[in-house]
């Protein structure tokens, strides 16, 4: 063959592979619209000559699935009472190519409504290798009238044969048998039926108390979307002539051949969540690895001398970054430093932490000031209104503190504030805190939203809800636009639940302060590892902020091994600790900055084969395993209070041919095996202590490196 048929056969082959590789999954007629990327196909009818819209065939590609009927209704909403769904009459507008900047692609429908008063716009997305399919609905208001949006089904299934599933609630973790209409707590739900080894997963990825989701309550049907109007914290939207809403997404995933749920959970979920959700956690390039804040045991009594006393302890003990929590300002809302505890202000106090080779942070009540201050008295129009029209506090009953709204001129105040804290300190990472939205700890609903009726951006306390969450999202974006390397801990306080986390948030912010946990050392320990479990591998377990253990506790060591499964934050007192204990702990740090170096541990988490919720009496543990590069991770093994005191423990998520070698923190090498005898035989290790756990690195081989502390 001579070159020039070679050439025209590389430029064949080159021109067909780019051909397969940008193929798009979505492919319309005027009557069907088909979904395939491989992995996952959905056959959607189209309206002709106006009619329904709905799903008939939504399946793996490969094998059977029993779950969905022919007609499944697709979506459903109210505008003023009257209810529009897939089933409704609606007439094709255009169908067009619909693409993300993380892969996705797929379709954008356009239908117009059989009274003419809605153009609804159905987008769906898909991505490679995942079997996730997207979705979000566009509505706008062709009428010459505002309307009232309510009760949005982003996705409705209607399902055949399948109440006897399983539901894995509580982002995939409780699991009941149904009907069940879900709560603020089901960012991700899991729908699975033994018999066949088959199910669909239901991610939402609605802000804080208003999502909602649904498994054969009142119909069989699996609903996922907005809160209904006749929920605790109803979702409302008043959409004016010409204006459009657009919808948070909702992805779903249906599966066969899969004997238990968490197979799903422990792989395809995770696997969406970072490569594709556009999480801000994938887009920080330097992960948080060992986080100090001086929240306890010190609350506000905090000052320049002091802080420069535990940052220098810290940073001996190894700390990454370094927050000052509570106390520095003189009050809410001004946000001025107390130049009592802070003469010099706090550029020196920062410079001094970074001089030690640490990120700072500051603590913010993002939407709290003190009646007193001087943003409140010229600015009373910017606050939250309870049902009698005076300004109140959402997060607990303290006339001490109102809460602002974000529908009023408090953004860009705040937004200035906490730029220029930003900007001008150096901030690498801020904690916000505090009630924006409903409280955690308040359980009367009147006593959530704002009830204001002059405020620009909504009409009342349920279209509040909404907007106040979109509000706090687009002041992180524009926080992020001034700082990408900023790490924003949105607390579950500030999410409006308690202990609360969601895919919402994880798109705008970093992290989230879970906790504020105290009591015996054991109890302490345990509930950390179990909160991490509860939530991951749903939510990235970096995201999980959990507080407070303390560095001088006499079982610390402990402490960090539980937090090693999510992001190792520690409080106290460091200047208490003994010279062994400064080096221990450097040890430690340095070890957990050498697993992310080597193996990105912190955007990863699964089950520990074998092991289930940490409880009392029992064993745990998690593996950081990086399913992408198989390099290798790491491994915590847990006794708490069990009677048998060894255990075996196997590895998943590993190159069944390659060789690796198992080391303790410490470096030594406990075992040599290839991938497969990891997964299969497991390594037994032995805790003699009733209540004890161990670390250990995964490594290919290859990829050891001289450790040295």
């Amino acid at each position: 063959m001579n070159k020039k048929i070679l050439s025209i056969a590389f430029i064949f082959i080159v021109t067909l592979k780019t051909t397969v590789i940008a193929q798009p999954y979505a492919r319309w007629t005027d009557v069907e619209l088909k979904l395939n990327n491989g992995i996952v196909q959905r056959i959607i009818n189209l309206p002709k000559e106006p009619g329904q819209f709905f799903t008939s065939i939504y399946k793996p590609v490969n094998g059977e699935f029993a779950y969905f009927r022919n007609f499944n209704t697709d979506f459903q909403f109210e505008i003023n009472d009257q209810i529009y769904s897939g089933k409704s009459t609606w007439e094709l507008k255009e169908i067009k190519t619909l693409t993300d900047r993380k892969n996705g692609n797929g379709a954008s429908v356009v239908l117009i409504s059989a009274d003419k008063s809605v153009e609804l716009t159905l987008q769906f997305l898909l991505y490679p290798g995942s079997s996730a399919i997207r979705k979000k609905l566009k509505i706008k208001n062709l009428t010459s009238s505002p309307f009232k949006l309510e009760s949005i089904d982003i996705e409705k299934f209607n399902v055949k044969g399948a109440t006897f599933s399983w539901i894995c609630h509580d982002y995939g973790r409780r699991r009941s048998i149904g009907p069940y209409d879900g709560n603020m707590q089901d960012a991700l739900i899991t729908v699975h039926n033994s018999d066949w080894q088959q199910g669909i997963v239901i991610g939402n990825e609605a802000a804080g108390v208003l999502k909602h989701s649904s498994v054969f309550w009142q119909e069989e049907s699996i609903c996922a979307g907005l809160t209904h109007k006749d929920a605790m914290y109803p979702f409302r939207k008043y959409i004016f002539p010409g204006e459009t809403f657009t919808t948070p997404q909702v992805f779903t995933m249906v599966y066969n051949n899969h004997k238990d749920p968490d197979e799903m959970l422990n792989t395809a979920v995770p696997d969406f969540v970072r490569k594709y959700m556009g999480i801000r956690l994938s887009e920080l390039v330097e992960k948080p690895t060992f986080v100090y804040n001086t929240w306890v045991p010190f609350r506000k009594n905090i000052d320049e001398k002091l802080i420069m006393q535990l940052a220098k302890s810290a940073a001996d003990a190894g700390m990454k970054e370094f927050v000052i929590d509570d106390g520095w300002a003189d009050n809410y809302g001004d946000w001025n430093i107390d130049k009592k505890k802070f003469p010099n202000g706090l550029k020196p106090v920062f410079d001094y932490i970074k001089s030690l080779g640490m990120k700072p942070g500051l603590w913010v009540s993002v939407g709290s000031a003190s009646p007193k201050s001087k943003i409140f008295k010229a600015h009373p129009e910017w606050f939250v209104l309870d049902p009698q029209q005076i300004p109140f506090n959402l997060h607990i009953e303290d006339s001490s503190i109102v809460t602002a709204c974000f529908s009023t001129g408090w953004y860009d105040y705040i937004k200035g504030v906490l730029k220029k804290l930003t900007l001008e300190y150096g901030l690498d990472y801020l904690k916000l805190d505090f009630t924006v939205v409903t409280s955690p700890y308040r359980f009367n609903k009147n006593m959530s939203g704002c009830y204001a009726a002059n405020h620009p951006m909504h009409k009342d306390q349920r279209e509040s809800f909404y907007v106040n969450y979109e509000r706090v999202w687009k002041l992180f974006d524009e926080l992020h636009d001034s700082k990408p390397s900023l790490f924003i801990d949105c607390t579950f306080e500030t999410m409006g639940g308690l202990q609360m986390i969601d895919y919402a948030m994880l798109q705008h912010a970093e992290g989230n302060w879970l906790s504020n946990f105290k009591g015996p050392e054991a109890k302490i320990d345990l509930r950390i590892r179990n909160i991490a479990w509860w939530r991951s591998p749903a939510i990235p377990s970096t995201a999980l902020v959990i507080g407070n253990p303390e560095m001088q506790d006499t079982a610390w060591d402990l402490h960090i091994k539980s937090l090693a499964g999510a992001l190792p934050i520690m409080l106290g007192d460091p200047r208490k600790l003994s010279p062994a204990d400064f080096l221990k702990y450097k040890n430690y740090a340095n070890w957990l900055q050498l697993m992310e170096n080597k193996h990105q541990i912190m955007m990863y988490r699964q089950d520990l084969p074998g092991f289930g919720e940490p409880m009392e009496g029992m064993w745990d543990g998690f593996q950081r395993i990086n399913t992408d590069t198989r390099s290798g991770g790491i491994v915590g093994v847990f006794r708490q209070g069990a009677l048998d005191t060894k255990r075996t423990f196997f590895i998943n998520y590993l190159d069944p041919e390659k060789i690796y070698q198992v080391r303790q923190v410490n470096g030594k090498i406990i075992a040599t095996l290839n991938g497969k005898d990891l997964r299969f035989k497991g390594i037994e290790i032995e805790l003699e202590k009733e209540y004890d756990g161990k670390l250990f690195e995964i490594s290919l081989l290859k990829n050891i490196q001289r450790q040295t502390y």
